[in-house]
């Protein structure tokens, strides 16, 4: 009797942590593109917040804006259709051809200090979405992160171009000082 109650004890514990391992490690794959997401497109900028938003402002212009927030720090554009580069850039792949290809950007800017000095941070983050057919719907993917650092790529630029006008306007004004 002994024997029977621990082989009972020791079937339950098995069955009980079987029930809660395995079930983790399967679901785990329909996760995963959360932590791979986590790598977040970000570069911080040594411009004050202002100019760093007008500057991200200035990009966003192409896109179909559905949320700008100065004071929250986001930027949201509507969903935007891409079936046709999403397929064009698979045509030389081994999977299908995808019915539906859509994505929303979102963009966070950030104010913060190094030393005395006042920086921002931008953090852009792409959904992708893609439809393969309509009896299983929407599906996220994880992006290839070449579009979030293509914009904080302008977003820079738009902040060197800006620093280099303020300095010959700069110069410019010491010179007309100079001279008169």
């Amino acid at each position: 009797m002994n024997r029977r109650y621990f082989f009972h004890k020791w079937l339950t514990a098995t069955l009980l942590i079987s029930s809660v391992i395995l079930p983790s490690c399967s679901s785990y794959e329909q996760f995963r593109y959360i932590t791979e997401e986590f790598e977040i497109p970000n570069k911080v900028f040594k411009s004050d917040y202002n100019q760093t938003w007008l500057a991200t402002l200035q990009v966003m212009k192409k896109y179909n804006l559905e949320l700008t927030n100065q004071e929250a720090g986001i930027i949201k554009t509507r969903w935007i259709d891409n079936t046709l580069e999403v397929n064009f850039a698979d045509s030389f792949g081994s999977s299908d051809s995808v019915k539906a290809a859509k994505f929303k950007l979102i963009i966070n800017i950030v104010k913060g200090f190094r030393s005395s000095r006042e920086v921002s941070k931008v953090t852009v983050f792409r959904r992708q979405m893609i439809e393969q057919d309509f009896l299983q719907g929407w599906k996220v993917i994880p992006s290839d992160a070449i579009l979030e650092k293509t914009i904080i790529y302008r977003i820079e630029r738009n902040l060197q171009i800006a620093e280099k006008l303020k300095k010959i306007e700069d110069q410019k004004s010491k010179e007309l000082e100079a001279n008169f």
